[in-house]
């Protein structure tokens, strides 16, 4: 019982990858797929975005973009509830400015 009142509904968050053009470049970013993720919370839609677009099999047959990396920018939009950008660094997802895409 308690476990159905605390867990956390799945919600359906609008996600869109950012990559640049070149590997390992900094300037630049486009937007290069846009897609809808379910998922708990942004740790747990980071990491199912992350895996989704790692493994080949599981790659949408329209995706245009590399595998993802390190420098690459996950924004989650969530409407009223604001838009949150991360980047891939080497420690994991990092919240970012928006003026970084640029």
């Amino acid at each position: 019982m308690i476990k159905a009142i605390t867990k956390r509904a799945i919600i359906q968050y609008d996600v869109t990858i950012f990559q640049t053009p070149k590997y390992r470049e900094y300037k630049g970013y486009k937007q290069v797929y846009r897609t809808f993720i379910r998922a708990g919370n942004h740790e747990s839609c980071l990491q199912e975005t992350f895996s989704l677009f790692n493994v080949t099999d599981r790659i949408p047959t329209n995706y245009q973009g590399r595998f993802l990396s390190t420098g690459d920018i996950i924004l989650i939009d969530e409407g009223r509830g604001g838009q949150h950008y991360y980047q891939l660094k080497p420690g994991g997802w990092m919240p970012v400015n928006r003026i970084h895409i640029r």
